[in-house]
This record gives C-alpha cells, sequence and structure tokens, in this order.
C-alpha cells in the first residue's frame, strides 16, 4: 500500500498503486509544492545578490517573494501570488529606496579627489597652457596645473582656486575674493 499527502497537515490518501494518487491529486495540486521551492529559491537568491552587492539592489524583489509566498501559504492561485510579488516589490522600491539611498548611505566621505575641487591652492611654477607649464600643491602634494581659460597665465606665488580635475591635472582659475 502506498501513501501519498494532498495537502500539509492533511490525512494522508491510501492509493492502490502509485498510479492511482496521481489521478486523484490532479494537475494544480501536484503544482502546488513546486510553488513553495520557487519562491523560497526566489528569496534566497535575491537576498544573495543583496549581500554581495551591498547596494539595495534586491532586496525589494526579495520582500515581493516573501509576499507572494505568503499568498501560497493563505491558499490562492499563481496568478495571485505573482500578482503579489509585483505589487509588493513594485511598492516597496517606489516607496522605500528613496528614504533607503537618503539614511543608509548618508555618511559618504569625500575622497581625495572629490575634496580637492573647489579648494584654494598656491602656484609653485608659473601656470601656462600654451607652453604647458604648471604646479600647484594641494594637501602637501604637488601637482600638474592648467588654467580654466587657455590664454590666462597664473604666476609663481599667486593663488587660484580648483574648479575641475582632468585625469592627473588640476584645472584652476585665479582665486578672486568674494
Amino acid at each position: 500500500m502506498y501513501v501519498c499527502f494532498i495537502k500539509p497537515y492533511s490525512a494522508p490518501y491510501q492509493a492502490e498503486s502509485p498510479d492511482d494518487s496521481f489521478k486523484e491529486k490532479g494537475v494544480s495540486e501536484l503544482h502546488m509544492d513546486v510553488e513553495v521551492y520557487v519562491w523560497l529559491g526566489l528569496l534566497l537568491i535575491f537576498l544573495v545578490v543583496e549581500i554581495a552587492t551591498v547596494g539595495l539592489t534586491s532586496i525589494w524583489l526579495a520582500g515581493g517573494a516573501v509576499a507572494a509566498l505568503f499568498v501560497y501559504l493563505a491558499g490562492f492561485n499563481i496568478w495571485w501570488q505573482m500578482g503579489a510579488f509585483l505589487i509588493v516589490s513594485f511598492l516597496l522600491l517606489f516607496f522605500t529606496r528613496p528614504f533607503a539611498v537618503k539614511y543608509i548611505n548618508s555618511h559618504h566621505e569625500k575622497t581625495n579627489y572629490e575634496g580637492i575641487i573647489g579648494k584654494m591652492v598656491r602656484i609653485t611654477e608659473r601656470v601656462d597652457n600654451l607652453n604647458g607649464t604648471g604646479t600647484a600643491v594641494v594637501n602637501g602634494l604637488e601637482w600638474t596645473a592648467r588654467t580654466e581659460e587657455d590664454g590666462e597665465v597664473l604666476n609663481q606665488g599667486e593663488l587660484a582656486k580648483v574648479v575641475n580635475i582632468s585625469g592627473v591635472k588640476l584645472i584652476v582659475k585665479k582665486y578672486e575674493e568674494e
């Protein structure tokens, strides 16, 4: 005698042969068990991707998979489950992502590159774009310097403001008190 379970937590169905159990269950019940594994698998995949990237990329989809799993446990069919997955994922993404981006990664510190732009520097060698000369010191480091305008020349000892960085060159303009 063979024993097959139709649904979790229900009494076992006594079948005469293995073929009888599949005839009794029907196609939709056979696929119900697969749905749990699909939603759990997707949840696991989304969580692993989130852990690997640490950029709030797939946590929203993991929330949708959890919602779909609960809809499955409530006894609804695959269409309701997919709808719950899509709706909850979208709602989480739309309403919580701006909050998360604003407050979770808010302690962004400027790198050396970003911190130099806008600083005042002292010219250590005449800056002349046409002759290809010029250096300036920033935070104790000497950089190649070029002016923002090709015709502008800055002499040694003058102050300049960093307006951009192009490769390894500071792009500066003459410092004028505001």
